[in-house]
């Protein structure tokens, strides 16, 4: 079996156990999908990032799903795919605040913020929503109009 016919049967398997109910067993297939990819094939780490947010999201893991997003987002492979992550990072943060736990992305989030150290302006808007999350009063300006977007819904 090469490895996009293994990467296909894992993504199945994944899907078949979301199904069933049993999430630990799709967490499990996901990361295996996202350590076979992450370099070699990032569109696809990109979607099993998102899959993987998903079902945090099912666990009410916000924090973990933002934490996924995130990296799906620095991985892209190009602009439609980053601006696409961008979207779907700012429909959890929104989730997040419109439950009340947007707190939660206030505090531990280092790791995070190394993995993305060398994107610059995603490290900042990390860093603002970090901020935000703590209830501080943010200003920032990006070149991307999905992060202005999602800063100014996050404050509104």
């Amino acid at each position: 079996m090469n490895s996009m016919e293994r990467i296909a049967a894992l993504f199945r398997e994944a899907v078949e156990a979301e199904n069933a109910r049993d999430l630990e067993r799709a967490k499990k297939k996901l990361d295996e999908i996202m350590g076979m990819t992450k370099n070699e094939r990032p569109e696809v780490y990109f979607e099993a990032c998102f899959r993987l947010a998903d079902i945090l999201l099912q666990e009410d893991n916000y924090r973990g799903a933002v934490k996924c997003a995130i990296r799906a987002v620095r991985a892209a492979p190009n602009d439609e795919l980053y601006r696409l992550g961008l979207r779907m990072l700012g429909d959890i943060l929104f989730m997040m605040k419109e439950n009340g736990r947007l707190a939660e992305l206030g505090k531990d989030m280092e790791v995070t913020l190394s993995l993305i150290k060398d994107r610059e302006e995603l490290h900042r808007f990390v860093l603002t929503i970090i901020r935000l999350a703590r209830g501080e009063d943010v200003e920032g300006t990006f070149e991307s109009k999905e992060m202005r977007e999602i800063i100014e819904s996050l404050k509104g």
